[in-house]
């Protein structure tokens, strides 16, 4: 399935980013993208066209990710994309391609990192606000305050029988997030541990949920409307385990397993959230912010 060039995705607690890359990087990616996409295409003539049509979109979004200064507000900048302007990160709360299932089938999109807080978090965290109001004598609408709680959203998800997730397990919220590396923060261990499936890189997702949204991501912009997304994580591996034990996310390495999260049923699909099998992954790279492969030269 395809998708587009990012190198890296971290958890919230230790935000390094998707990476994005040079130009000679981002050909290398289209050609991965490509080659999957073959690899669906011999299933079926249909599932030929749906791979083309996928290509085609994410050349367009490759190119217009190139423009968006996706660290500040997300509006194009020159028209004309230069090295300097190129996307160097994707933090939680910032944008990241997302494939889902739209009005005419699979689509390449965007959507903001973190999906909705609990109603409980966002209670707790503005009582506590109202705590400090109160204390420095200042008056307190509760409601108001609790609607205007900033969140900014869950990056990994882990419980999935819980009821706050349950709403969006149907097929018209699963999404797939692609990348290329991943990493996980281990302090003894020099910083972010960077994992792929091999040296080469090979493009691979994340099993996600997305939605649409209203509510007060950051102070600054006050209410807004956004898709966001959220990933799934399970107990880790061997590899990941060694330098990360509490978690690793849901991965998806086959056409096979991409089709499944996108359309089998909720007590189905919910067999992928798995460890990847011991072997599976590799370490690529230590102590960096950004995964080697996707700096520029």
């Amino acid at each position: 399935m395809v998708l587009s060039r990012y190198d890296a995705l971290a958890p919230k607690y230790h935000p390094t980013p998707l990476s994005g890359g040079n130009r000679k990087a981002l050909n290398k990616e289209l050609g991965k993208a490509r080659a999957m996409a073959n690899i669906l295409a011999t299933q079926s003539a249909e599932m030929r066209a749906k791979g083309e049509a996928m290509i085609q979109r994410a050349d367009k979004l490759l190119c217009e990710s190139w423009n968006e200064r996706m660290w500040s507000d997300g509006e194009p900048i020159d028209p004309s994309p230069t090295i300097d302007q190129a996307v160097n990160g994707v933090f939680p709360d910032y944008k990241a391609p997302i494939v889902r299932t739209g009005t005419d089938g699979r689509e390449l999109a965007t959507a903001r990192w973190g999906m909705p807080s609990s109603s409980k978090a966002l209670m707790d965290a503005t009582k506590k606000r109202a705590e400090k109001l109160q204390a420095k004598g200042k008056p307190v609408e509760f409601k108001e305050l609790l609607r205007m709680e900033p969140d900014g959203g869950t990056t990994n998800i882990r419980n999935v029988k819980s009821k706050h997730w349950t709403r969006w397990l149907g097929t018209e919220n699963r999404c797939v997030v692609p990348f290329n590396s991943f990493s996980e923060f281990n302090k003894a261990e020099g910083g972010d541990i960077w994992f792929a499936l091999d040296e080469t890189r090979p493009l691979a997702c994340f099993a996600g949920i997305w939605t649409n949204w209203t509510s007060v991501r950051k102070v600054k912009e006050g209410e807004t409307t956004n898709d966001i997304f959220a990933f799934l994580t399970t107990e880790p591996n061997a590899e990941v385990g060694a330098m990360h034990p509490k978690a690793m996310p849901v991965i998806l390495t086959t056409p096979k397993e991409v089709e499944a999260w996108m359309t089998a049923p909720p007590d189905e699909v919910l067999k992928l959230q798995r460890p990847l099998p011991d072997g599976t992954l590799r370490i690529v790279a230590r102590g960096v912010r950004e995964d080697p492969a996707g700096s520029m030269p």
